[in-house]
């Protein structure tokens, strides 16, 4: 009996240490790299996407897509890339970081966010560059400020900004916290701030279409559940979520 009870406990404690090399929940954890204008696009789709797939957890790194690819250009780990532009996927594939051939998945367009009830009048592009707007727009080459940077050559319109931001959030909060007149923003950031700004389009807007590509990153820690979000978001669930929140089909 008493080798027999060794022999359990033996048994037990192979199993626990079989058990604790799992280490902790278990969880596999699918990191995200996206443009902050998919901020509560992606949120949204997270728990869609694992209730399907139990055990992941789906963690974001939300941030201008030129910082994105600067990080990911500098060893940072990541599992996809979402870009709100092609010219930044097209920097992140001559890096070396990306997978495969990128995919378009959707569309946005600029629009002016003012405060709500538009206390300055602001009707139009060209009224950004009247006096006494303190005016704030992305970085050059952050996707919004190019985008931005298209309108104004088109127009003809030259802006001076009070500031230039690293992602179109930090646009949109300099307006929701009064900081600013008038922000450049994605009409889906607008529509998502609605109550807090309200937003004014114009035409020229059409001019300046980005176009979002999302792709597997090269050597990506979870490369088979990176290829099912991304699947995900091309798929039917996934446009059905973008259309809701203003994005336009590629």
């Amino acid at each position: 009996m008493k080798k027999l009870g060794a022999l359990i406990a033996a048994a037990a404690l192979l199993v626990a240490g079989c058990g604790s090399s799992s280490g902790g929940s278990g969880n596999t954890t699918l990191t995200v790299f996206a443009a902050a204008s998919l901020t509560e696009s992606f949120t949204a789709l997270k728990t869609a996407f694992e209730s399907a797939h139990p055990g992941t957890e789906v963690k974001f790194n939300f941030a201008g897509s030129s910082s994105l690819v600067q990080q990911m250009s500098n060893g940072a780990r990541a599992d996809v890339f979402a870009s709100a532009d092609q010219a930044n996927m097209d920097k992140a594939v001559q890096a070396g970081v990306i997978d495969g051939s990128p995919a378009l998945f959707a569309t946005n367009k600029l629009t002016i966010a003012v405060a709500p009830g538009n206390p300055k009048r602001i009707t139009s592009f060209a009224d950004l560059a009247e006096g006494g707007l303190t005016v704030v727009v992305c970085a050059p080459q952050v996707p919004c400020g190019s985008a931005t940077q298209k309108v104004e050559q088109k127009t003809g319109v030259t802006l001076k900004p009070a500031s230039e931001e690293q992602d179109v959030k930090q646009v949109l909060n300099k307006v929701q916290t009064g900081d600013a007149d008038a922000g450049l923003v994605y009409v889906t950031d607008a529509a998502g701030a609605a109550g807090k700004v309200a937003q004014v389009d114009f035409p020229e807007a059409a001019q300046a279409i980005n176009n979002y590509p999302i792709a597997v990153v090269k050597n990506a820690p979870q490369s088979d559940l990176a290829r099912q979000w991304v699947q995900f978001v091309l798929g039917a669930q996934g446009r059905a979520e973008l259309q809701k929140a203003g994005f336009g089909a590629p």
